[in-house]
């Protein structure tokens, strides 16, 4: 009988069958020709283990995983303190809208010139791109009187995520800038400018969603719950942004059991 080997091997070989009791070859010198091959191709998984146990150190492998999965759900959200159905069906709905009218659009303003003081991070430049996003000020933890008028020194407040800036993100840029935000939100507290660049990420992210991207947007709906099971005030005004980043993770991205439950 044929051996499985035989049976894929190309016909356009001369495979004769191989006899077990064929004089011996050595195994560490190149075959010469297809029988001796397939010999050796036998030969050599005659000699492994039918069963071989990985020996895996999980100290090293917790040093070097590139993305963290934490299987812990959303905090429960304080009593009265989580939206209702409908409200969440109607948020999914508008920011389908919001993706929709942004993909129409990012090909125009891919093309358009950013004003001159507009200057992009590098992808890789994580502290810039806080900086870019969050402002000196938040950032630096830096008090200054400007902050009432939004819009004057960008560079102290941040750029808001206009669709002209959003528009030159690639999607591995998208998911970067992403990362470094949740990274510095695990720090800190909720800030407006935080949640608006959250938002329009979260509208540039396509799906479907890469393995990185589905840890990322988990981690921020449960760092949302944990600040908002915190909260004591239902007046709290950071509670609106966290009910609505909760929402689009679990209901437009399908994370459902993340979700608020009425």
């Amino acid at each position: 009988m044929k051996s499985d080997v035989e049976e894929l091997m190309p016909r356009l070989l001369p495979v004769e069958p191989c006899d077990a009791e064929d004089e011996e070859f050595n195994l560490n010198e190149p075959p010469r020709n297809p029988r001796e091959y397939l010999r050796q191709v036998q030969r050599e998984a005659s000699l492994c283990p039918d069963v071989v146990v990985a020996q895996i150190d999980p100290r090293k492998l917790n040093k070097k995983q590139s993305v963290n999965v934490s299987v812990s759900e959303c905090h429960a959200a304080p009593q009265g303190f989580s939206p209702s159905l409908q409200w969440q069906q109607q948020q999914v709905s508008s920011f389908s809208q919001i993706r929709q009218s942004v993909s129409r659009h990012r090909q125009h303003w891919k093309s358009q010139l950013l004003d001159d003081n507009v200057v992009m991070p590098q992808v890789d430049d994580e502290d810039e791109w806080k900086r870019f996003c969050l402002g000196v000020n938040i950032y630096q933890n830096v008090s200054d009187g400007d902050t009432q008028s939004p819009g004057l020194d960008y560079v102290k407040l941040g750029f808001p995520p206009f669709l002209s800036i959003v528009s030159k993100l690639t999607q591995s840029t998208v998911s970067a800038v992403l990362e470094y935000l949740i990274n510095w939100f695990e720090e800190n507290d909720f800030v407006p400018q935080l949640g608006r660049w959250l938002y329009a990420l979260l509208a540039c992210l396509d799906k479907p969603l890469l393995p990185e991207a589905h840890s990322l947007i988990r981690q921020l709906a449960r760092r949302c719950s944990a600040v908002r099971a915190q909260m004591e005030n239902k007046d709290d005004e950071r509670l609106s942004a966290l009910n609505l980043m909760i929402c689009i993770v679990a209901r437009y991205f399908e994370q459902n059991d993340l979700a608020d439950k009425e």
